[in-house]
Formats: structure tokens, C-alpha cells, sequence
């Protein structure tokens, strides 16, 4: 029985992998109603190049481009820090969606070479995007994934948690044990959970609950209790954080594991930086549609960054104009074997897949968007056989 097991694998990674199949999974792709494929210099294989399709987390890539040419690949985007006669340090946040424990240990150490040895109750100011902020497709789960967005936030508002019969604890040696953790594990059953903030007025808390503790880690005297304000606009910060990963490595990560909410951060901060702040909603849905206008000449609307709204359409013929400016950074995308770079995308009876296969010596983009039902491992077999032809 095993052997016979063992035979059956092998036959179906044979049949799978082979020429025949891989001309099947075009055939069965030009029998889909729901499916746009554009290959750039191949009208042969293009189907549908010009329908509009829910695109999935494929926007990310035109997100990623969008941020590259507000900023620039080597921009760190930064945090402020002000601190009063009372020695109350306020920590002000501008989206920066990088902001892990590691990160605030870098942090403490730059405020320490300016001499803090000492503060008297920590303020933290999340004022610069809107109060409950609503992504269009975004699910109320405790997932990572459905984390909320805020100004000022760590480990992209989610906790990582282990419950078992002693109690709740931390489930990662450099994020400490901080109150909202505790309240969220009573929540859970026994094990180890990721699960995120669910609302974006616990992000600002949950920031400086896990800052303070890092502060006395790391030696600081704290004291006093930890308020919520806005800081005076006109004031000089006392440091001014850069963070220790540039835009290239932010968006690198984004699209390795789909990070919806590094892709919704940047949204949101493309609205403050083209139409002040604080940032809205409003705002980065006019900057962003703004933007693809200047750029390719589209007139719609796009609802978020991350791929998560059915309300954002994209044909695969402008997926390939994206393609085509984002080629100098294709290598932020993630790989599959050195002949592919791509990014995919999925929502329930949505699969996509868009990059570039390495054909006749050259980066060729390519979009593939089915929106109806299909196999996971689908797209991936259409991309093989397009590279095998």
C-alpha cells in the first residue's frame, strides 16, 4: 500500500510538471469565462487582456509603485519625539508600518545617545491618520492579516501570545508581556496565537504599553502614567527616528507575505503626503486614483492598497503598463526557481497572478486574473506553461 502511494505521487508530479499538461492549462484557461491573460510581445496567449477584474492582492504591486515614486527606494520614514519641562516624552507616529519590537529597541538606543536617562509619564499622539478608519474588504477575524491601521503602531498591530494551564506570556522573546496582551489571551485557548488588534484604538495603547516596559529594559527611569494627545505642531521634536529599513526593504517584505497592513499603511500615508494631513480615507482614495491617472491615464477609483476590496478593477493590459515601470524593482518581488517574479493574489473565487517570466533572454510581464473559482496551483501550471512555449 505504501509503494503504491509513493507511485501514485511520483505519476501525478510527473503528469503535472510534463509539456502536456502544462498545454492543458492553457487550454482550460481560454474555456474561462472570468479569465483576462496579457503576456507583453505574445498576443497569441493574450485572452480578454482588456476586461476589468478584481485583482486581489496583485494591486499591491501598483501600490509598491506608488510609494517608490512619491518617496524614493532609500527614504525611512520616521517618528517623532518631544519631550516637556515635566519630562513627559510624547511619541508622535506618522503610519510608519515598520515599526517592530526590534525597531523600538533601536529607537531607545537613539534617544539614549541624546541623553534621556529619565521620563515622567509617556504620551502617545496617533493623530496623523483619522479615527476609525473603514478598508473596504477588510474581515472583523482576529487574523493578522485583518489587522486595523493607525499612525502610530508596533509589530503591525498584531500580538503574538502563548496560553497554556500556567498562564498567558508572550509568545516571542523580544515583544514583553504588556496588559492588552493579557486581556486579549484570556480571550484564546491554550497554545501559541498571532491575532491582531481588531480596532485601531487599542494600536496607540498597545504602543506604548510595549515602549515603556522596552524603556526600562533598557535602563530608562519611568514613571507617571501613559496618556493620549496630540503634540504641538510647532514644537522641535527631541529625536527624530528614521527607521532602520528603507522603503525598498518595506516594500520587499509587503509583497513576500502579502502584508496587507504595510500595504494599507502606505494607502493611507500616499493621502497625507498629496493632501496633508491627517490622513482620511477620502483623501487616499483621491491621491491614489490621482496618481494612476498621471501615470497611465486611468479614470477610476481605487477603494484601498492591499487588494482586499471587490470595488478596485484592473484589465490585464494595465497590469502590464505597471509591469513595465515597476521592472527596475522587480527583484522586491518574490522568486520562483530565477525564471519567475510575481506576486499573486487570492479572495474567495479570485486567484491572479502578475511579474515577469524570464523569456528569450528578457524580463516579460505578464497578468493573469481569473475571477472564478479555480485551484489554488492553477495560475502557477499557466505561468510554467507560458515560460515552456
Amino acid at each position: 500500500m505504501k509503494n503504491n502511494y509513493f507511485t501514485l505521487c511520483f505519476l501525478l508530479l510527473t503528469l503535472f510538471s510534463s509539456p502536456t499538461f502544462a498545454k492543458s492549462s492553457l487550454q482550460r484557461l481560454h474555456q474561462m469565462s472570468k479569465a483576462s491573460l496579457a503576456v507583453e510581445g505574445d498576443s497569441k496567449h493574450n485572452l480578454r487582456a482588456n476586461k476589468l477584474r478584481v485583482p486581489a492582492s496583485t494591486l499591491k504591486v501598483l501600490t509598491a509603485l506608488l510609494a517608490l515614486k512619491t518617496w524614493n527606494p532609500d527614504h525611512h520614514f520616521k517618528t517623532d519625539f518631544f519631550l516637556d519641562k515635566r519630562l513627559v516624552l510624547t511619541v508622535k507616529g506618522y503610519g510608519d508600518p515598520y515599526l517592530t519590537s526590534e525597531e523600538l529597541d533601536t529607537m531607545i538606543q537613539g534617544l539614549k545617545a541624546k541623553g534621556l536617562t529619565e521620563i515622567k509619564g509617556l504620551n502617545v499622539d496617533d493623530s496623523y491618520f483619522e479615527d476609525n478608519i473603514f478598508i473596504d474588504g477588510r474581515s472583523r477575524t482576529n487574523n493578522p492579516y485583518d489587522a486595523p491601521l493607525s499612525a502610530l503602531a508596533v509589530n503591525f498591530n498584531t500580538l503574538s501570545i502563548r496560553r497554556t494551564k500556567r498562564g498567558i506570556s508572550s509568545g516571542e522573546e523580544q515583544t514583553p508581556l504588556t496588559p492588552l496582551m493579557r486581556r486579549f489571551g484570556k480571550q484564546l485557548p491554550r497554545g501559541k496565537h498571532r491575532v491582531n488588534l481588531q480596532e485601531q484604538r487599542y494600536a496607540a495603547t498597545y504602543f506604548a504599553e510595549v515602549f515603556r516596559v522596552k524603556l526600562q529594559q533598557h535602563g530608562i527611569k519611568v514613571s507617571g502614567a501613559i496618556t493620549s494627545r496630540q503634540a504641538f505642531s510647532q514644537q522641535t521634536p527631541y529625536y527624530q527616528h528614521s527607521n532602520s529599513k528603507n522603503l525598498s526593504e518595506t516594500i520587499a517584505a509587503m509583497l513576500k507575505y502579502s502584508n496587507n497592513f504595510i500595504a494599507n499603511q502606505l494607502f493611507m500615508m500616499l493621502g497625507a503626503e498629496h493632501q496633508g494631513q491627517p490622513a482620511t480615507i477620502k483623501k487616499s482614495r483621491q491621491a491614489y486614483s490621482k496618481q494612476v491617472k498621471a501615470l497611465f491615464n486611468w479614470d477610476r477609483t481605487f477603494y484601498e492598497g492591499a487588494g482586499l476590496s471587490r470595488k478596485n478593477f484592473i484589465s490585464a493590459n494595465e497590469m502590464l503598463q505597471v509591469l513595465k515601470e515597476f521592472l527596475p524593482y522587480r527583484n522586491l518581488m518574490k522568486s520562483q526557481n530565477n525564471s519567475i517574479f510575481a506576486k499573486t493574489g487570492t479572495l474567495t473565487g479570485v486567484s491572479t497572478y502578475a511579474g515577469y517570466l524570464y523569456k528569450n533572454n528578457r524580463w516579460t510581464p505578464f497578468a493573469l486574473f481569473i475571477n472564478q473559482p479555480v485551484s489554488g496551483n492553477f495560475r502557477m501550471h499557466v505561468a510554467k506553461a507560458l515560460l515552456s512555449r
